[in-house]
């Protein structure tokens, strides 16, 4: 079989959720947008359900509804692209919580659904979603007066703990919702490593449960083992791959693999990249193209069926780096053509 296998450890995943959990008082959330990072929506939540999580937050509406499908009446979903022209019927029929960024969003919301829960997002200096202090300050008793479910923000600059935005995002909501009387939220992953004083009453771990920074202590979630379709010699002046980009120096064996850059093995990653063959590193060669990568395993004392991308050896983060991206990226990018087998 040429098709390679993406190996997802849920349990792994939960261990990362609690080990979040535990560095706060709060409550724990559980973000899930973008098909649970790539690591399927319906899977990862269920399993999440079951080790307790009640409160998941998607990017848009129709996410919502997918994942409502999947856990049924209960959970509290939220929607970070708040109540957009259209949403009305899906935030309705599948009773998602739209977190609204906006004064047109929250006319839209209680004309559309009046008494129908919502959230409150505030842009407390990332100037990506939010209401900013004036429009906050214009519309807050207003919006405190329907009961939002929830006050958030997010960090920008979290992954880097003594960046000075910060602190400065942290008094700018504080100073925004010091005197409310609704939950407030602030922190994802890298915001619940900041500390306590970021914690507020609800967290919202997202990339640390599927093994990503900053969350340097998560167990790995992921291994994508990719098989090897031939093995050849290659003799000293010979090329490989697209462009000729790489010449043997040395007599050299070189495996084909199956999978590429429309498996999301991002082409940047050249011949920066390396996979193992157990803990042996063994490098790319030639260009990463569409289905096929070139990579020498000459030194190797056997001939490996597969090669391992990631797994114990190599992160997300490690594998991001090739490419200089990051885990985000590599997480969200992985195939559809992958053979996906949940642990």
């Amino acid at each position: 079989m040429a098709t390679a296998t993406l190996s997802i450890d849920l349990s792994a995943l939960v261990e990362n959720w609690r080990g979040l959990s535990a560095a706060s008082a709060s409550h724990p959330a559980a973000v899930v947008k973008a098909d649970a990072y790539g690591l399927g929506l319906a899977p990862v939540a269920q399993r999440l359900a079951q080790a307790g999580a009640r409160t998941f937050f998607v990017a848009v509406a129709e996410e919502g509804v997918a994942l409502r499908a999947a856990l049924g009446k209960g959970p509290t979903i939220n929607v970070f692209s708040g109540h957009m022209d259209g949403d009305t019927p899906l935030i309705r029929d599948a009773n998602l919580t739209p977190m609204i960024n906006s004064v047109d969003q929250m006319l839209r919301h209680f004309e559309a659904l009046p008494g129908h829960g919502f959230g409150i997002q505030l842009d407390t200096g990332m100037n990506r979603l939010g209401m900013e202090p004036a429009e906050w300050a214009a519309v807050r008793d207003v919006a405190l007066d329907q009961s939002p479910t929830l006050v958030m923000s997010h960090l920008a600059c979290a992954d880097a703990t003594d960046h000075p935005m910060n602190a400065q995002q942290l008094r700018s909501f504080q100073e925004m919702t010091h005197d409310i009387d609704a939950p407030r939220s602030l922190a994802a992953t890298g915001g619940i490593l900041l500390g306590p004083d970021y914690h507020f009453d609800m967290v919202r771990p997202g990339v640390g449960l599927y093994g990503g920074m900053p969350f340097a202590d998560a167990v790995p979630v992921v291994q994508l083992h990719i098989p090897v379709i031939q093995i050849r010699d290659v003799a000293v002046g010979e090329t490989v791959g697209y462009g000729n980009t790489w010449t043997a120096r040395s007599p050299s064996r070189i495996a084909t693999i199956s999978a590429g850059y429309a498996d999301g093995i991002i082409r940047a990653m050249g011949p920066q990249a390396t996979l193992h063959a157990g803990s042996s590193a063994v490098p790319v060669v030639g260009r990463i193209s569409m289905d096929m990568i070139g990579v020498d395993v000459t030194g190797l004392a056997h001939e490996p069926d597969t090669l391992e991308l990631l797994g114990p050896h190599q992160t997300v983060d490690t594998v991001a780096a090739f490419a200089d991206t990051i885990g985000y990226e590599i997480l969200t990018s992985l195939g559809a053509r992958y053979k996906r087998v949940y642990l």
